[in-house]
């Protein structure tokens, strides 16, 4: 029986999406830009979908951008922002345990003369209030902070920084990173004053391919793709239809966060047996950073592979790299090169837990031998 635990990575397509997937597929193939009947009703199937998206974060149909992932979405509000507001600016506020998809744009910026201020996190990953507000200049142009650390579980109050920054200085775009916090945390665009937020399809069991960026009305961006003018002028290319009604179906199915958060707190509670294992407790419910110092993360990995168990040692996007984040927070390298993200979903089950549970406890044993 397998058990998938890595549902930070991806997730498995849920019936809804899957179901509305193949409907598109068969139902709405037209281009929606068509104006005969066939593109009319591709383009209404669009319309509905959007809605769908954007009624889920609070927000305006017209603000909700289709893009092909979390990190296209990323990467358009950082350079868009930073281009946006460089009359105001070339400094940039984020911090040094943000994704790559964040990351690396602002290394890009660096070389075209911005100037970056990387926050340290906490002892979770979780970035302080108050320093951000501290690091704010009067050339700050743009921040852009993560909602749910992708690793830990880490969850930055992005509201209360939101509120903050604008109260001291409205003129600063600000953009959260929000593809792991997505139906996971409490968060709307309404009560939460960001100018920009990401989305991806895949983490929240729509097929891969489709992600969102939400643009505050009043935010006028330079596309990233030059076209037909799609997306409102934002971006160009023929909309992924099919994938975008998967993106609003599973955005209407019932993430079980209670059901989750159970799981996660007795895999806390179990872990505590074993004096081996060490964890990061943090407020996301589907994220737990676990370690056991003195057993390399690969080596356990396989082992639980062979018994059908399947987590991942950091970021997926990271490629055996060790992990940026985990050093940032300050753990020590033993902890480090042994740890394990564990990623939960609607799908997993107390089994799933349990099974986690005795082979980690058999992998000591047999190191112990």
């Amino acid at each position: 029986m397998e058990h998938y635990l890595d549902n930070s990575a991806t997730t498995r397509i849920c019936t809804e999406s899957e179901s509305a997937l193949i409907d598109a597929l068969e139902n709405y193939y037209g281009n929606p830009s068509s104006t005969h009947k066939v593109g009319r009703m591709a383009n209404e199937k669009l319309r509905e979908s959007r809605e769908i998206v954007a009624k889920t974060l609070s927000a305006k149909p017209e603000e909700i951008v289709f893009t092909s992932c979390g990190t296209e979405s990323d990467n358009t509000a950082i350079f868009a922002g930073a281009e946006l507001n460089k009359r105001k600016g070339r400094h940039i506020i984020s911090s040094s345990v943000e994704h790559d998809a964040v990351l690396k744009p602002l290394e890009e910026l660096e070389k075209r003369g911005y100037t970056v201020t990387r926050l340290s996190p906490d002892g979770t990953g979780k970035i302080p209030v108050d320093s951000v507000i501290e690091a704010l200049r009067d050339d700050t142009a743009l921040i852009s902070l993560m909602l749910v650390n992708n690793e830990t579980g880490a969850v930055t109050d992005i509201k209360e920084i939101a509120k903050r920054v604008k109260i001291k200085d409205p003129n600063v775009l600000i953009h959260t990173d929000a593809v792991q916090g997505f139906k996971k945390v409490p968060f709307d665009v309404k009560t939460c004053p960001v100018d920009f937020a990401s989305f991806s399809g895949h983490k929240i069991h729509a097929i891969k391919g489709v992600g969102a960026l939400f643009v505050r009305n009043g935010v006028r961006i330079k596309p990233f793709l030059l076209g037909g003018g799609q997306e409102s002028g934002r971006r160009s290319g023929t909309e992924a239809l099919a994938q975008i009604a998967s993106f609003a179906a599973a955005c209407q199915a019932d993430p079980q966060i209670e059901k989750i958060s159970k799981i996660k707190n007795y895999l806390m509670d179990e872990f505590k047996k074993i004096p081996e294992i060490t964890y990061i407790e943090t407020e996301a419910p589907h994220i737990l950073s676990i370690s056991m110092p003195g057993y390399k993360s690969e080596v356990l990995m396989n082992f639980l592979e062979m018994k059908d168990i399947y987590v991942s040692k950091s970021s997926a996007c990271k490629q055996g790299k060790r992990s940026h984040i985990l050093e940032k927070i300050g753990l020590k390298n033993e902890v480090i090169d042994g740890a394990l993200r564990v990623g939960l979903s609607r799908f997993n089950t107390k089994d799933d837990a349990d099974a986690l549970i005795s082979a980690l406890k058999e992998a000591r044993k047999l190191a112990h031998r």
